[in-house]
């Protein structure tokens, strides 16, 4: 008991020191996610239910992958305003090569991707080797590649998909097994101690402060206290979403290339300053291109995930509000617009919100202009934490 009321003390310590220098992390986003949740909940006891969170976990796929490649290009302090284009195009390339071309579904969608990669090192390369502005180079990019989207789609404008081709299982396809939900949630769980007790034993090693051991327990018990919970949920319903599993899966993995390798810690370093970045021998220019390459990556898979949702592609695809949505998830989730700071679980998060308030607006028959007008105000309060917590970092001698 006096460990765990030790750990219970440091944590409130922790989370106090977080506020007063500015570190938040994502604190706000989890808070808004519980009250946006609670409020639903009770207008509308179908919120929470297993049927509506199902769905929700696969409606957030398509714009959140988008939107963890939104995430790369603000670590390095730039805009990338094409991502929505990119997706159409990519789905509706994909669409017309193996509908009405015959080809191999697993080869259409590797063309597919191959062309937002290529895409994405274009833009790269007007922005880094040539020097024109990210937001100009990608708001060509908006409307070069949506016109191109058109031409591929023809006077048709529509393709449909076959629900039970490759793309379509994508996001039609559970695992009803019991165990695939939970055994997810205990991966999850392991993992996450482990990656915490290999940090503390490398901060030790280093004369750093490190974590308790009853912090990281209670930590993982958290983690793993949500993670069962939203299993159980799955269960109760279809089982765990194959959508839902390479999404995390995704994001799982971009982080650990974001916080664990060298090229990580580059891209970090270059949202602090390209000057800086480039006195200590980090290769601007490459970075820069390679960030840009995998926005566009992520834009053609999100935009394939998305035309399996609704399985086709039409002149619509990638226009609305999926730019808006994709770049909004990324700040709403603790991405600063400054550079340098957040993580890839930012899109999963800010994705959660949007995507909730959409649920709930839906659930409740509410106008989509009011929609609109909740995630503008959302989107607007993350800017102003961000700024503020900017702000209060450079105070404290830590931006």
């Amino acid at each position: 008991m006096n460990g765990l009321r030790r750990a219970v003390v440091g944590g409130a310590d922790a989370v106090g020191r977080r506020l007063t220098t500015g570190e938040l992390g994502a604190l706000p986003v989890i808070v808004a996610v519980l009250v946006i949740w609670s409020v639903f909940q009770i207008l509308n006891a179908n919120f929470l239910a297993p049927r509506n969170l199902s769905n929700l976990s696969v409606d957030i796929v398509g714009a959140g992958l988008i939107a963890v490649g939104i995430v790369f290009v603000l670590l390095i302090g730039e805009i990338d305003l094409s991502v929505g284009s990119v997706s159409g195009l990519s789905a509706a390339l994909f669409a017309v090569l193996s509908v009405r071309h015959g080809m191999a579904e697993w080869l259409a969608i590797v063309t597919a991707v191959l062309c937002g990669a290529a895409i994405g090192a274009l833009h790269g390369f007007f922005v880094a080797r040539v020097g024109a502005p990210a937001f100009v180079v990608t708001l060509a990019g908006l409307l070069g590649w949506n016109g191109l989207m058109l031409f591929v789609l023809g006077t048709s404008g529509t393709v449909n998909l076959d629900e039970d081709s490759l793309l379509g299982r994508l996001t039609g396809h559970y695992f009803h097994q019991v165990s695939a939900a939970y055994g997810l949630a205990a991966v999850g769980s392991v993992l996450c101690f482990l990656v915490y007790y290999r940090d503390r034993r490398r901060r030790r090693a280093a004369g750093m402060p490190h974590r308790p051991l009853t912090e990281i327990a209670v930590r993982t018990g958290v983690v793993a206290l949500i993670a069962f919970s939203a299993a159980h949920v799955l269960n109760r319903f279809q089982g765990l979403p194959l959508a839902l599993l390479c999404f995390l899966v995704v994001v799982g993995g971009l982080d650990v290339v974001l916080r664990r390798t060298r090229y990580g810690r580059k891209v970090y370093a270059l949202g602090g300053g390209s000057e800086p970045a480039r006195r200590a021998g980090i290769d601007v220019v490459r970075v820069r291109i390679s960030v840009f390459m995998l926005s566009g990556t992520m834009a053609a898979i999100g935009g394939l995930f998305l035309a399996s949702r609704i399985t086709s592609v039409s002149q619509t695809s990638g226009s609305g509000l999926l730019l808006m949505n994709a770049i909004a998830a990324a700040v709403i989730g603790g991405t600063s617009l400054f550079g340098g700071r957040g993580t890839t679980w930012s899109a999963l998060l800010g994705m959660l919100v949007i995507q909730s308030i959409a649920s709930g607006m839906s659930l409740l028959g509410i106008q989509p202009a009011v929609q609109f007008m909740i995630t503008g105000g959302v989107l607007l309060a993350a800017v102003v934490i961000d700024t503020v917590a900017r702000r209060t970092r450079k105070e404290h001698g830590r931006a």
